[in-house]
């Protein structure tokens, strides 16, 4: 896991903002599926931090079955 990673390292990918996010512009996550890695982001702070995690542990953190309908 990476938690200081800067968002150029994740650029050129599809971010998608979580569905529990509301649309007051509240609390945003956003995601991205890289061929190795999760990346999560602040979708208010989308030059700052990325956090990277390996696709196992997103899955283990979401729970596989939903995970596995969005790759």
């Amino acid at each position: 896991m990476n938690n200081a990673e800067s968002s150029t390292v994740a650029t050129g990918l599809l971010w998608f903002k979580s569905s529990y996010s509301g649309t007051e512009g509240g609390q945003c996550v956003e995601v991205a599926a890289g061929t190795a890695a999760v990346h999560v982001r602040d979708s208010k702070a989308v030059p700052g931090p990325v956090l990277t995690v390996t696709r196992e542990a997103w899955a283990g953190f979401v729970g596989p079955a939903s995970w596995e309908r969005r790759v």
